[in-house]
């Protein structure tokens, strides 16, 4: 007997691309949007009966319909109405998850002052939410960020790990540490100022970064999601990933020059993975 296990479908890379006008000068946001609904597909797989199939071409289009009438700021607020708004119009559907992800613009800097109508798109940075819902419980938010690319020049180092016969590497206590940060963390109430509790958050993990004296890539991590957590309630756990981006030293001996920590050669392929959650204690 072969039978449907779990399904659902949806449309994703939706690009949305609002700007909300003022006379004191534009917003904008460029969010990328993925929908996935779960309910009552089966006959659509079993005997190809489309009649509770809501077409994804729909779905784009209902991205972009939620977008003009929606007052949200934060993509986690869009997102939630998003989610009601198909939740409320499809019956056949017992769950829906929207995941949002969001580029880094920022207004030009003109003579000292923002520009009210002109923007630069900022680093690699991605925001990130996911929200989802059954129709019968309540709002789960995980946010993040993605591609948060940090340096430390000073304070970082690796010593006293484990050492056999296919050791290379070499100890030190002053290293360049880079690494691109992606976190998620969540929300522990559906109705929260996200935007400045993902200011709060970014900004606890970037001081710990910064003013913490490094050991290892993996005392960094748990020192910036312990941070994260200790300053701001609104998340209870939070996971962390970051690959170690090598800045490797190059030998100038052969031209008979000293390298003082200096002169380097960046490179992130082959590079360490180190993952991990923080959490409050049970």
């Amino acid at each position: 007997m072969i039978e449907l296990a779990e399904n659902r479908y949806g449309k994703s890379r939706v690009r949305l691309m609002k700007v909300t006008r003022s006379p004191e000068g534009n917003d904008l946001r460029e969010w990328t949007v993925q929908v996935l609904l779960t309910g009552d597909f089966d006959s659509a797989h079993y005997d190809g009966d489309n009649s509770k199939i809501l077409p994804t071409d729909t779905m784009k289009n209902t991205v972009y319909s939620v977008a003009r009438n929606s007052k949200a700021i934060s993509m986690e607020d869009y997102a939630k109405e998003l989610v009601d708004f198909l939740l409320r119009r499809n019956p056949q559907v017992s769950a829906v998850s929207v995941a949002v992800e969001g580029a880094m613009w920022k207004r030009l800097t003109i003579d000292g002052k923002p520009h009210p109508t002109s923007f630069l798109r900022g680093s690699g940075e991605v925001q990130t939410t996911t929200v989802s819902r059954h129709r019968t419980g309540d709002f789960h938010i995980h946010s993040g960020l993605k591609n948060l690319v940090v340096m430390k020049t000073a304070d970082s180092g690796f010593e006293g790990y484990i050492k056999d016969e296919l050791t290379t590497l070499k100890e030190t206590d002053d290293r360049l540490f880079c690494t691109a940060v992606s976190a998620e963390w969540r929300y522990t109430s559906p109705g929260l100022d996200f935007d400045a509790t993902r200011k709060a958050l970014r900004e606890a993990m970037l001081k710990a970064f910064a003013e913490h004296t490094s050991k290892s890539v993996q005392e960094t991590l748990y020192s910036m999601g312990k941070s994260a957590l200790e300053q701001v309630a609104a998340a209870d756990q939070i996971d962390i990933a970051m690959p170690n981006k090598h800045c490797l030293l190059v030998d100038l001996s052969r031209f008979g020059q000293d390298n003082p920590n200096e002169i380097f050669v960046p490179t992130d392929e082959p590079a360490g993975q180190i993952e991990a959650r923080v959490r409050r204690s049970a």
